[in-house]
């Protein structure tokens, strides 16, 4: 166990943002919720109107919306994995991102949950797929599986709070009168950090650890059916459901670097959170980048190599058509770029880690866009291509909808410790029984 000085320093950095903000965290809340706001007024208009003030049509009835449920999803599914990879993994370096991870992941599957609903003009029918459910639908299990998901996910988000819970409670003490006070008590259920509950604990982070795995895949591969039991080209493909999983990895790791840099910064967690953190998520991300790289190289060249009638005229699209300038932008910077970026050894760890990230979620949000919109625009017949812009609705709930994360994640971390204490414990308890076992550092060293 950390002696008693190290252990308050490690808590007051875990409770720094719990109760308080400054003029900058409200000015950052109050902007977020703006552009929730207006995003919400765009899905108000929409309702009024219906779709068709959306660029939706008939040719290309999948756009940003559907784009969006699959890259939202799929953060969620690479934060949730993130952390049970780790966990089970026993890495000694994940007790102060776990939790930032695991929010992550909550915050994001919300989101995504979201977009199917956003994309029915009438919402209401989507009680007709509880109330009439037809085995045989991509769609219903979808909604199932999408739904044991996010419980999975809270559950796996909260276990590990709870010992955080039972510190608030004990902290705070009178101070925790009324409805958040009475949310720590019920919610640290009795917690008392004896080894029964201690142990208990542990079988049940482990057993959602495992679990969490099969479920996140199981959600993503529905995802990916919905598009390969399709048959148009670039769809009807047998390698989509792993290259759907591979990819929302991928996307995941890097909205993960990306939170964790900017709670690191904003919240001062820099004695915690450093480059062996940032060294070891660009490695994961190295890993994911290149095996995307190799599904998407074995898509594109079984397909253009056959260059059917179907697959023929998208593969030549994408590659010097009219989408070949997004499809070379993520190749490129999405791909390539980030590739280089971790790779490079030298200096400046977390910077690179950063831009890496950035432009790995920014590349993925934009293939998304490559296999939802070509695919539906292709023609049928060899002359009807497809158009589709997105309007202003679709551009506004797309935007409301991204800031809704960061602004759930601050709201989160105002009323629970950002990093969990009693794991960071736990890890500094294991480290110290084995002789020359590193420990939680007071400070990191630079890149």
């Amino acid at each position: 166990m950390p002696d008693r000085s190290d252990r308050e320093q490690m808590v007051r950095a875990a409770l720094r943002p719990v109760g308080r903000g400054g003029w900058r965290y409200w000015s950052i809340v109050v902007a977020l919720a703006a552009l929730v706001a207006w995003g919400l007024y765009a899905y108000s208009y929409q309702l009024r109107h219906g779709l068709g003030v959306t660029g939706l049509n008939q040719k290309v009835s999948w756009g940003f919306y559907i784009l969006n449920c699959v890259f939202f999803i799929g953060i969620s599914y690479g934060g949730a994995m993130t952390s049970a990879i780790l966990r089970l993994t026993h890495a000694r370096w994940r007790a102060p991102i776990t939790r930032l991870a695991e929010a992550t992941a909550v915050a994001a599957l919300l989101v995504g949950a979201a977009y199917p609903l956003i994309d029915l003009g009438r919402p209401d029918r989507m009680l007709n797929l509880l109330l009439h459910p037809h085995a045989g639908s991509p769609v219903l299990w979808d909604l199932v599986a999408v739904g044991t998901y996010l419980v999975a996910s809270l559950v796996f988000l909260y276990l590990p709070l709870v010992p955080d819970l039972a510190l608030m409670r004990d902290r705070l003490g009178a101070g925790t009168r009324g409805l958040v006070g009475r949310l720590y008590r019920v919610g640290s259920l009795g917690w008392t950090g004896s080894d029964h509950q201690r142990q208990a604990l542990a079988l049940g982070v482990g057993i959602m650890a495992v679990l969490i795995i099969p479920l996140a895949v199981s959600v993503h591969s529905v995802l990916a059916w919905l598009f390969a039991v399709t048959v148009r080209g670039g769809w009807h493909s047998t390698i989509f459901a792993p290259y759907f999983v591979l990819g929302a990895m991928l996307s995941g790791v890097g909205a993960v670097i990306l939170v964790i840099a900017a709670f690191s910064r904003g919240y001062g967690l820099g004695d915690y959170v450093g480059p062996k953190q940032y060294r070891y998520l660009g490695y994961l991300l190295l890993a994911l980048a290149l095996a995307y790289t190799y599904f998407m190289i074995s898509e594109y060249l079984t397909d253009g190599y056959v260059a059917d009638q179907s697959s023929g005229p998208l593969i030549a699209a994408l590659f010097t058509g009219s989408y070949a300038p997004l499809f070379w932008a993520f190749t490129i910077g999405g791909l390539i770029v980030p590739i280089l970026l971790v790779a490079a050894p030298g200096r400046y760890v977390e910077g690179r880690a950063v831009l890496a990230a950035l432009l790995v979620v920014a590349g993925m949000w934009l293939k998304r866009f490559l296999i939802v919109v070509p695919g539906m625009a292709e023609p049928l017949m060899p002359w009807d291509w497809g158009v589709y812009h997105p309007s202003w609705v679709e551009i506004s709930i797309t935007i409301g909808t991204a800031a809704a994360i960061p602004l759930m994640l601050m709201l989160f971390f105002h009323f629970v410790p950002v990093m969990s204490v009693h794991e960071m414990e736990e890890v500094e308890s294991e480290s110290s029984r084995e002789p020359g076992a590193a420990v939680l550092p007071r400070r990191q060293p630079a890149g």
